[in-house]
């Protein structure tokens, strides 16, 4: 556990904003026409306040929001959902049969690919007023939880991910899937080392991870990339800054060091060429610059 002196962070006693405006993201793509624009997140909807849901059937207070939200970052939450839909949905082919989802927020595959995750042990990771708050709306909508879904209430910076694991049911040493969307940036660098440390250790070869990381040079305030300072200035108002960052081109050694290697990494750039770039190669929306994605593999 890392001894941080800071007064209470907002996320210890209230949700956590930047994972309700994620799901609000995820609820305003899922209704979108284009499918390029559009995200399978059908469920992001349910966990919405009630007058939530009616305001967003209004297709103008969908554009406001659209309008309202920081250049670039409802796309990037698009394309960072499909992202990771499409390496859950290979790990659950390939008979992956543990998964971890830290810092689950309001993520629905639990539910979403429950006919698929039959076989497989689920286990969300998430500050307990988070968590809760979602468990109550899943029970508030009739929402079932599936047997095999573990909540797993935790504060990454204060608490040991190793003693939170123990007794859980999670098994050590098997290939497993770990999700780490939305994460990582939020972390103090001591924190993200001991949660790479805890991966390499309890992973068994072949586990895979899906992961997205923040650009070191916008936590440094440089630059003037597309959407960046904009994201970050909100994600600080907040009160849920950034902390850790990597540069460009420095994953693939950050991963050695614990014994991953790198399978994909797609920057903004490649982002906007796979999800929004039309037949006709019309750049249809543009994504924040801020971060980039990532799997990678266990190899030692």
């Amino acid at each position: 556990m890392s001894a941080i002196a800071e007064p209470e962070r907002r996320i210890e006693s209230a949700t956590s904003r930047t994972a309700e405006w994620t799901c609000v993201s995820r609820a305003v793509s899922s209704l979108e026409r284009d499918p390029h624009l559009r995200c399978d997140d059908y469920l992001a909807r349910e966990l919405l306040p009630g007058f939530m849901q009616l305001l967003l059937a209004v297709a103008p207070v969908r554009l406001l929001y659209k309008k309202l939200a920081p250049p670039g970052a409802l796309p990037y939450v698009v394309a960072r959902t499909k992202y990771i839909d499409a390496v859950f949905r290979r790990a659950l082919e390939q008979r992956f049969f543990q998964v971890l989802i830290f810092g689950a927020g309001f993520d629905t595959r639990a539910l979403r690919f429950a006919g698929q995750l039959q076989s497989t042990r689920i286990f969300e990771l998430d500050v307990p007023a988070t968590q809760n708050a979602k468990i109550a709306q899943y029970r508030k909508r009739g929402l079932s939880v599936p047997p095999n879904l573990v909540f797993i209430p935790i504060d990454f910076d204060r608490e040991s991910l190793r003693d939170k694991l123990e007794g859980s049911g999670f098994q050590v040493g098997e290939r497993s899937l770990f999700l780490l969307e939305g994460v990582l940036m939020y972390l103090q660098p001591e924190s993200v080392d001991a949660t790479f440390r805890v991966l390499t250790d309890y992973s068994g070869e072949g586990s895979r991870l899906a992961f997205d990381y923040a650009y070191s040079s916008v936590l440094r305030g440089n630059g003037d990339d597309y959407g960046a300072k904009e994201l970050q200035a909100q994600v600080s108002r907040a009160g849920e800054a950034w902390h850790f960052g990597l540069k460009a081109g420095e994953v693939t050694g950050f991963l050695a060091r614990y014994g991953w290697k790198l399978v994909d990494e797609k920057d903004p750039g490649q982002l906007e060429r796979t999800y929004f770039t039309d037949d006709g190669g019309h750049l249809l929306a543009r994504v924040s610059a801020a971060h980039c994605l990532v799997t990678a593999e266990k190899v030692r």
